[in-house]
């Protein structure tokens, strides 16, 4: 057994295992969690200081991570990430897959898992999968079959392909990096893609035949196939054609195909719908039906869809003309899990002004809607906005929300082939030792900037906040660990309970230990206090340590059996209507074949 432990090493362990559980925490913000526990430990260093062998570590140290090159790295492909989304620069692959779809489905299918693939080697897998989701329910319901049989696997497969390099996820970059604190050589931008691509072909193979036939159909509020009905409102304006009538008499000019739900006059005033009403400026009309027939009504009666305030009219079926001539479309939006409007009201994230697009409508699951623009949105809800093409494409391109209507043209902007320029000049500078990664994606950012790809506002968008504070809660914890020897008690542990074990099976049951830890919890969390541990590992058990932090990588990067275990799950789970037994029915499987096929490589790779 080994020896006790000192009190800040455990201090330091039960506050990992506090970290841990925090993390799973759904009612807590991650962030505010990672900051609790950053705060609690450099307190407990603070008030108890501690040295060994000579050296003090002291509290403030702990902030280090707040300039760590791995952070710095993230951070710089993040904002890299947002200038390709910016200016449109992958929407053609989506565009291509999703008009050789209704010809080649399977082999279209293939193509699209294997270019998700690649294209997360090198550019962070969630602008990927936001960008694929709507195309794939688009082909599905036009092609007649559920798309819930497809999304999962696209999304895994992003995933398997973040593992093939070392920017590939940000899990990657965070061992990398604190193994070269450690002394450890620098792994180089290929130096593990073999193996990945060789279990990740199995893998792909595996989500292309065999997924999509174990996957159950599921149903959606997002892939309804039948019309959704919408919530709107139809407001009377000074010059409509209904202003002076009676109720009945509006009701006539639609050929009495409007059902009205609600009359609302003034703020607080409704009105029976009785046919000797007269409608008056001002009115409300609720109305719930297709978005066709809402423009359909609005033309019919000369009136005006929406609760904006503005004095012009969107007229005209299915789109309109504004004032400034530009032709005006309808969209639809899907409010996904983690997204913008998730649990948030219209009026809380400023949407009209933000994103210059009008909400006309709304279809809320399960209940009538009395206020669009205060009504709080919730996973399922889809909502139909009016506004210029420009605008709807520009929120196409954005990460924050989901556009259903993914197979619209859209055009290429003149920057696309400038960011892609620069973020291929970062990857190769990277890629032959030109210079490392955390300053070659520096530069890429400053390029970018200047050359107009993105924007500061768009760059400060792109950093995620809770990203960062796990980030650097988890450096802090495994700085802590090291320093107070808590993680070379744990590899002891480990090692006291693999004893008699060939090197092999050691290494197989660390890397599928990480893989259930990094299911539950954070991947960059357990990386990041797992690469010491792995090196205490081998160190103590005299093997070479390259294997053992691969084994972390590969392990934290295998988060396929949760939604919870990374963040593009819980939106493609959103997106298809998924269960968490549907990720336990694909991800298994998969994880077994990736565990497997790994494991036995890296046997071969280093002759253990």
């Amino acid at each position: 057994m080994p020896e006790v432990l000192n009190i800040h090493g455990s201090l330091t362990l039960l506050l990992t295992v506090g970290a841990i559980v925090l993390f799973t925490r759904d009612r807590i913000p991650l962030e505010t969690s990672a900051l609790a526990v950053l705060v609690l430990l450099v307190v407990l260093f603070e008030l108890l200081p501690f040295s060994r062998d000579g050296n003090i570590l002291h509290s403030t140290e702990f902030f280090s991570g707040f300039g760590h090159e791995a952070l710095v790295s993230i951070c710089a492909l993040m904002i890299m990430g947002r200038g390709l989304e910016r200016t449109a620069a992958l929407q053609p692959v989506a565009f291509a897959l999703a008009r050789a779809w209704p010809r080649y489905p399977t082999a279209t299918l293939l193509v699209t898992l294997v270019v998700g693939a690649l294209l997360s080697g090198f550019v962070n897998n969630t602008p990927i999968v936001i960008m694929l989701l709507p195309m794939l329910v688009a082909v599905g319901l036009e092609n007649d079959f559920p798309p819930s049989r497809i999304l999962l696997p696209m999304g895994l497969a992003t995933i398997v392909g973040g593992m093939a390099t070392t920017i590939g996820t940000s899990t990657n970059l965070l061992v990398v990096s604190i193994a070269a604190d450690m002394g450890m050589r620098n792994f180089g931008m290929f130096d593990f893609s073999i193996p990945v691509l060789i279990a990740g072909s199995l893998g792909i193979i595996f989500l292309w035949l065999i997924a999509p036939r174990i996957l159950p159909e599921r149903e959606p509020p997002l892939t309804d196939t039948s019309p959704r009905i919408f919530a709107g409102r139809i407001r009377i304006d000074e010059d409509s054609k209904v202003a002076g009538l009676t109720f009945a008499e509006a009701l006539d000019l639609t050929n009495g195909r409007m059902r009205v739900e609600e009359i609302q006059r003034g703020e607080n005033l409704f009105l029976m719908k009785l046919p000797t009403v007269v409608l008056k400026p001002g009115d409300r009309l609720l109305v719930n039906d297709t978005p066709e027939n809402l423009k359909l009504f609005e033309q019919q009666l000369g009136t005006t869809l929406g609760e904006n305030q503005r004095e012009e009219k969107l007229a005209d079926e299915p789109a309109a003309t504004g004032d400034d001539g530009e032709q005006q479309k309808l969209a639809e939006i899907a409010v996904t899990s983690g997204s913008l409007l998730d649990n948030r009201k219209l009026v809380e994230v400023g949407f009209e002004n933000r994103f210059k697009l009008l909400p006309v409508a709304l279809h809320h699951a399960g209940s009538q809607v009395a206020d669009i623009a205060n009504t709080k949105l919730s996973v399922g809800d889809v909502l139909l906005v009016q506004g210029e093409s420009e605008n709807i494409e520009a929120l196409k391109r954005s990460a924050e929300v989901m556009v259903l209507d993914g197979i619209t043209d859209l055009p290429v902007q003149k920057k696309a082939r400038l960011a892609l320029a620069i973020m291929g000049a970062v990857v190769a500078a990277a890629a032959i030792g030109l210079a490392p990664i955390s300053v070659a994606a520096i530069v890429g950012v400053l390029a970018m900037l200047l050359t107009r790809c993105l924007s500061w506002s768009d760059a400060g968008e792109a950093l995620s906040i809770p990203v960062i504070m796990i980030i650097v809660t988890s450096l802090a914890l495994g700085q802590a660990l090291i320093a107070t020897g808590g993680a070379e008690f744990l590899a002891e542990l480990f090692l006291n309970a693999v004893e008699g074990l060939s090197l092999g099976l050691v290494l197989a049951i660390l890397m599928i230990s990480m893989t259930a830890v990094t299911n539950i919890v954070s991947n960059n969390a357990a990386a990041i206090i797992g690469t010491p541990v792995a090196v205490d590992i081998a160190l103590g058990l005299n093997a070479p340590i390259e294997p053992f932090l691969l084994a972390i990588i590969f392990g934290a990067n295998m988060s396929f059996a949760t939604p919870i275990g990374y963040k593009t799950n819980l939106l493609v789970m959103s997106a298809g209507g998924y269960r968490f037994s549907d990720f336990l029915r694909v991800g298994m499987p998969l994880t077994l074949i990736m565990w497997v096929t790994l494991s036995l490589l890296l046997l071969v790779m280093y002759d253990l």
